[in-house]
């Protein structure tokens, strides 16, 4: 028993040409919408605004970072920023200089976990995707390192890879 192929309504009062082209046409919006939705989870970054020596200090430090990062190649984000410093590492690790004091440091996070590498406290705060931030403590600009959940074996390793590069621009 041969089943019969039912066109809808809608499209049988269209001229064939046009009829022809709607699966085409509907496929290839479908394709835009989700090849449009793909990227970075996190969206755009928000690019800090440093003032005074505190941006002398974070274009200090841009000018000193690497263009590979733990095997991934650095690929900064557009406009380019001296305060913002992106590897691409799929999820990509994120570095800022001069972010504001980060409020959580007044509260009860204050106290968590906050690793030391030579002499430079990174303090850490687990994200909701199960990615890091760290952010160094106790100098003249705040650093910000960003590592979402699968960007390195372990999400302190470009934080700790960053610490001399930090603690050779940004003085304590």
């Amino acid at each position: 028993m041969a089943r019969e192929l039912r066109v809808p309504k809608a499209l049988t009062a269209l001229p064939a040409p046009i009829r022809w082209l709607a699966l085409p046409v509907a496929l290839t919006c479908t394709v835009v919408v989700l090849v449009g939705s793909w990227g970075p989870a996190d969206g755009k970054i928000e690019v800090p605004e440093p003032s005074g020596r505190a941006a002398d200090y974070c274009r200090a430090l841009a000018a000193a970072l690497p263009q590979e990062l733990l095997g991934h190649a650095r690929k900064d984000p557009s406009p380019a920023s001296p305060y913002v410093a992106v590897w691409d590492s799929s999820p990509r690790t994120v570095m800022r200089c001069g972010i504001d004091r980060p409020e959580q440091l007044n509260g009860e996070h204050a106290k968590d976990w906050s690793p030391t590498v030579d002499d430079l406290t990174w303090w850490s705060q687990k994200l909701d995707d199960g990615g890091y931030r760290f952010v160094a403590t106790m100098r003249a600009a705040y650093v910000e390192v960003t590592v979402p959940s699968g960007a390195a074996r372990n999400p302190f390793d470009p934080a700790a890879a960053l610490t001399p590069l930090v603690k050779a621009n940004i003085p304590g």
